[in-house]
């Protein structure tokens, strides 16, 4: 098979990860880890844009075969760049944190019976009790009080208790002003600084690598891509997986198969 020609204009290739790389189990379909290094042997610079930790993020890496030059993590929040120096091979090179206690306040009032999370600059965690489904290496549990008068990159809020269109309904009624917030799949809230989402990180990002914007893509299928698709989708391609929520999918300006059936290799593979 001949060798791929690297690309003459290189595209910024922003993807998110959970729901567009891998499946609800962590596995990766062999047709998309195969088609993210094609895509990174053609000369695109290929990276991440996820609301996951840093911790949780570079095992992702290492599983695909990547070393971008940036990362954004936290929705925003924080942005790690490559340096081979250090351990791990990144570096935090721009946060942004918040004090979380008042949206926390708000939240608790509205789901007395929620669980809680708080991400600090370093990226340790505190939770409260019920986060047992989460990744909690570099995690302490506390009460609730813990977690007020922090400088946090996020905040995440679980409520086991509804169903997903009544927690979209109670989220809606909180009212909360002045912090960014996206949405999961389930009763999940994921809460950044105020102003702080994907796109204004990648927006950053792409004035670092001086990529055009209209070379710029970028896949997701979560409620906390829609900045970001329309962001890439001003000039550039914003792609949602096919089983992205219709709000989501609306966002885009290209919809693409949904990840039980690889989408995400059918748009990587349509780059030069």
């Amino acid at each position: 098979m001949p060798q791929a020609q690297p690309a003459t204009d290189p595209w910024l290739v922003a993807l998110d990860i959970d729901g567009t790389i891998l499946h609800e189990d962590e596995s990766i379909d062999e047709r998309v880890a195969d088609a993210v290094l094609s895509c990174r042997e053609r000369g695109h610079e290929v990276m991440l844009a996820t609301g996951r930790s840093w911790a949780t993020t570079a095992p992702v890496l290492d599983r695909l075969g990547l070393t971008p030059e940036y990362v954004v993590c936290a929705n925003g929040a924080i942005t790690m760049r490559r340096d081979d120096a250090e351990p791990g091979g990144y570096v935090r090179e721009h946060i942004e944190t918040f004090d979380p206690t008042g949206v926390l306040e708000r939240i608790r009032a509205f789901l007395p019976s929620g669980r809680f999370m708080v991400e600090l600059a370093d990226g340790y965690r505190l939770y409260t009790e019920g986060m047992s489904d989460w990744n909690l290496d570099e995690a302490r549990e506390v009460e609730f009080d813990e977690l007020l008068d922090q400088r946090a990159t996020r905040v995440v809020v679980i409520s086991p208790d509804h169903e997903l269109e009544e927690f979209l309904r109670i989220v809606e009624d909180m009212g909360l002003h002045q912090v960014s917030y996206s949405i999961g799949w389930t009763a999940w809230l994921d809460i950044a600084p105020d102003g702080v989402s994907k796109a204004t990180a990648l927006e950053r990002v792409r004035g670092w690598l001086d990529v055009p914007l209209e070379r710029v893509i970028a896949v997701g299928d979560g409620r906390n891509d829609i900045d970001m698709f329309t962001w890439a989708g001003a000039a550039g391609r914003a792609v949602a997986m096919g089983q992205a929520p219709d709000d989501v999918r609306a966002a885009a300006n290209e919809t693409t198969d949904d990840i039980h059936h690889a989408g995400l290799a059918a748009v990587l593979d349509s780059l030069p």
